[in-house]
């Protein structure tokens, strides 16, 4: 399922939460999926994911009655709501809600990946046994075969209909989900701010990563029992691709043609073949381009955008230019300078003259150490670099 909401609210987490909780009694219920996809997709509302769960019944003909009688009454309502943002120039798109039923299912690597990687659209998606809807369906499709290599999960609690005002988390619930071993990005390390509640016009209250479904469990149990925790409408475990890196391909190393410096501090990297661009909101990978010089190699991961550019998630330097510089005059202590071509140096006042030669220095940059953003900055596909080594990312 995919593309129920829109900027105006709404979650398709919490719309496949309520489908769940009609389904006849009968039917048995799989891991929750939550898929993430191409990040650059033009109808994307906001981090562009997508929702599937597997069913089990001896009846399937009685669960698609189901499943098209909820589609009418509860899912085909929300086509249309759209908002512009506040944020953004971005198009906004009205929504336009999908749903696919696979009787079988064989995972489709290539075709997952492609959905990570580039704009797909409803040609290119594999026959499903029953569809409902629109747009939306590139997405549900896409979770449904996600082959789910490597995962991580997300635990997801819903608010309460009548609850519209700030989000309330219990401070004390916060700090010990942050502090369990399984979790991860609960908090902005630079801030302390906690991250795990959204921002703008959603039904959720929160969502806790963690590398475990026990964990992710445990994690949700703490803060649903919190007393200064908001009551909520619901919550669910989901199965997920966030901090897997699945959108990546392998690093790329480049030697620095030249550097673009724009105003609000961006920076766009040029080599012979490729441009590789750091947004301000990358933090040290945006400083430190800044400081490049033509000549040096840096080895960068990131995806791949419409225009053509590479955006950076991951950087480290292989290799830096030297400072140069003419060396002073052993005679009067001043700078020396060229005489020309082939024609040696001169002090401008004493006159001593000296072989050419350089000064070199070594620069202060790091080397040979992985940077990626801010916590807040990543996208929610890029696996973090600073955790236990067993799950590091390996780059």
């Amino acid at each position: 399922m995919d593309d129920t909401d829109s900027l105006r609210g709404g979650c398709t987490t919490e719309v496949l939460f309520r489908l769940i909780q009609q389904l006849p009694t009968d039917v048995n219920v799989g891991q929750a999926r939550l898929v993430r996809l191409w990040p650059f997709a033009q109808r994307r509302t906001r981090g562009n994911a997508a929702v599937a769960v597997e069913l089990k019944t001896d009846d399937e003909s009685a669960l698609l009655q189901f499943l098209e009688g909820y589609w009418n009454d509860f899912i085909l309502p929300l086509r249309g709501d759209v908002q512009a943002s506040q944020h953004s120039d971005r198009e906004q798109f009205p929504s336009d809600p999908g749903m696919v039923w696979f009787s079988k299912v064989k995972s489709n690597e290539l075709f997952y990946r492609n959905g990570l990687r580039q704009e797909i659209g409803e040609k290119d998606l594999p026959e499903a046994t029953k569809s409902w809807g629109g747009h939306g369906k590139i997405g549900a499709t896409l979770a449904v075969h996600w082959p789910a290599k490597a995962s991580t999960f997300e635990a997801i609690a819903w608010r309460m209909q009548e609850n519209t005002g700030p989000r309330k988390l219990d401070e004390k619930a916060i700090a010990i989900v942050d502090q369990m071993k399984e979790t991860f990005l609960c908090r902005d390390g630079r801030l302390g701010a906690s991250m795990l509640a959204p921002r703008g016009s959603s039904p959720v209250l929160f969502g806790v990563r963690t590398w475990t479904k026990q964990s992710a469990e445990e994690a949700l149990q703490i803060l649903i029992d919190a007393t200064n925790t908001e009551p909520v409408a619901g919550s669910m475990v989901f199965e997920t691709n966030h901090a897997t890196n699945d959108h990546l391909d392998e690093s790329l190393e480049l030697q620095i043609e030249a550097i673009e410096i724009f105003k609000g501090g961006h920076a766009l990297l040029h080599s012979t073949t490729e441009r590789f661009l750091a947004f301000k909101e990358s933090g040290q990978i945006a400083s430190i381009c800044q400081e490049l010089r033509v000549g040096d190699v840096v080895e960068c991961k990131g995806l791949r955008a419409p225009d053509g550019s590479i955006h950076i998630e991951f950087l480290q330097i292989s290799h830096l230019v030297s400072n140069r510089k003419r060396p002073l005059c052993p005679t009067c202590n001043k700078s020396m300078s060229s005489m020309g071509r082939n024609q040696g140096l001169r002090c401008k006042k004493c006159g001593f003259k000296s072989e050419d030669v350089w000064d070199e220095s070594p620069r202060s940059l790091p080397m040979n150490q992985w940077f990626q953003p801010p916590p807040p900055s990543r996208r929610h596909l890029a696996k973090p670099l600073d955790e236990q080594p067993e799950r590091q990312n390996n780059l």
